[in-house]
């Protein structure tokens, strides 16, 4: 019979940190496997050595390469390929003939660990029992002594070898972090924390619970003083306190697209979570995840300059300020309000820095197909702003220049004759079979999304969470072998 195979974690360094069944499965164990570098030590087996017996065999697995390079026909990955493979063999043959083995893990052995390796080649094969350790996660927060994650907050883990880019977009739209892997990703990763405004609340854990442990705060920590083993931390903000004023205030205007967090891009979740204040129409405030100490400013949607003074009278105080807009802020919505205020004199000082977010058209056009594929025009049929006079010479204008339209705000309970209307101006310039993408709710409970002939389209369907894409000449609607309709737009438009 088949001897049985081991995934031992061993905790993250202390020895008294091991399990009960770890110890159990050590000891039960006629083979002990670990992984080592060309010099043969083995932090694993380090951990483990009051628990190693005279007479278990063992098994140094030595990688073949860590940090040089190498002429393997493969590269690196190839090397390391070749490397399991072998070493999934050399276990093989011990428990083809009958013995027990035990692989020795540091932290868990399926957390950015060597054994699942070999787990992943020998499990469908024998007996298999993986006994989970602590992990270096948990044993940094416990040294730093501060919780890691409370309440609904989010915690991400991430490798220290991702691209800068990546790292920072990941770190801005997170609550809680811990970055693995540092040594020499210690300098990328510190400027990705900085670059995603979270440089200040870093803690660094090095060797946590062994011999030579450090915990420092990452910005004062000298980047050639990292080892691989150590962890860059942002523990949890529930108790934080933000201050009250800052010499230096700010307002940033952020898009959270057309419905709730799915729609956020990282850059927006970013500004949300480092704001000390949210403010905006109460509707899109309520798609914004909430965090400890935040304050939130919620009001009517038709008091947009009061709001924008608003945030920027908070900034003037030292408060750091999103106002929060539905879309994209800067179409038909929040940006040009706020600019508007800060364009006078008292709020000349004050930073004001705009995101974007997903557009109304863009999330319909998706869910449609792909109706904005050649040159459109963007029109707002709301007339509060503007004479319906100027509308309608838009419509004609943009109609007669077949440009394929995104049509916003098209009707309200108080404006209920304007897409009519401007279905009759288009139909003057349009075959009556052009398609017209009708989109309601997009992304949210709601969200229904229709095709429709011009000729044929229904005011009364439309109201002000609803976008039309009104499609040119050369726009397409066909029935798939599914039964879906889509709509497309030609990136090619036909000469003379």
């Amino acid at each position: 019979m088949s001897g049985k195979l081991y995934g031992v974690g061993l905790g993250p360094g202390d020895p008294s940190l091991m399990t009960v069944r770890a110890v159990e499965a050590i000891s039960e164990a006629d083979v002990i496997a670990y992984h080592c570098a060309r010099h043969g030590r083995s932090i694993a087996r380090s951990i483990a050595a009051r628990h190693i017996r005279a007479d278990h065999i063992e098994e140094r697995l030595m990688y073949p390469l860590t940090t040089e390079t190498t002429d393997h026909p493969g590269g690196y990955k190839g090397a390391m390929e070749d490397f399991y493979a072998e070493a999934s063999a050399l276990l093989a043959a011990h428990l083809d003939a009958g013995r027990t083995v035990a692989v020795l893990a540091e932290g868990d052995p399926m957390f950015y660990g060597s054994y699942m390796h070999m787990h992943k080649r020998l499990v469908d094969r024998y007996d298999t029992e993986v006994i989970p350790g602590v992990t270096s996660v948990s044993a940094a927060a416990a040294r730093l002594g501060t919780p890691l994650a409370e309440g609904e907050e989010v915690l991400t883990i991430l490798p220290g070898t991702l691209p800068e880019e990546e790292l920072t977009a990941r770190l801005a739209a997170t609550d809680v972090a811990v970055v693995m892997k540092l040594g020499r990703t210690f300098t990328k990763v510190r400027s990705a924390l900085e670059a995603s405004g979270r440089l200040g609340g870093a803690r660094y854990v090095e060797r946590a619970t062994m011999a030579g442990e450090r915990l420092a705060e990452l910005a004062d920590v000298d980047p050639e003083s990292v080892p691989y083993f150590s962890v860059a931390v942002l523990p949890s903000q529930v108790d934080v306190e933000r201050p009250e004023a800052r010499e230096r205030g700010e307002v940033v205007v952020v898009g959270t697209g057309p419905a709730g967090p799915l729609w956020l891009t990282p850059e927006t979740r970013g500004a949300l979570a480092a704001a000390d204040d949210l403010v905006g129409y109460t509707t899109y405030l309520d798609r914004v995840p909430r965090r400890a100490g935040q304050v939130r400013h919620g009001s009517d949607n038709r008091v947009e300059s009061e709001r924008a003074e608003f945030a920027l009278d908070l900034a003037r105080r030292g408060r750091r300020v999103a106002v929060v807009s539905g879309g994209d802020p800067g179409v038909f919505a929040m940006a040009t309000a706020v600019l508007e205020v800060a364009s006078q004199e008292e709020y000349a000082d004050v930073p004001v820095r705009v995101l974007p977010g997903v557009t109304a058209a863009n999330a319909a056009a998706a869910r449609a197909g792909a109706p904005l594929g050649h040159d459109y025009a963007t029109i707002s049929l709301s007339d509060r702003l503007k004479p319906w006079e100027v509308i309608a010479e838009r419509l004609r204008a943009a109609a007669s220049a077949d440009l394929v339209l995104a049509l916003y705000n098209p009707g309200s309970h108080s404006r209920t004759w304007q897409v009519g209307k401007a279905r009759e101006l288009l139909l003057e310039h349009r075959a009556p079979d052009t398609p017209v993408v009708v989109a309601r709710d997009v992304g949210g409970p709601g969200e229904r999304v229709r095709i429709v002939r011009l000729a044929e389209l229904d005011p009364a369907e439309v109201d002000m969470r609803t976008i039309l894409l009104v499609g040119s000449s050369q726009t397409r609607a066909v029935r798939r072998g599914d039964g879906e309709e889509i709509v497309w737009t030609p990136r090619r438009y036909p000469e003379g």
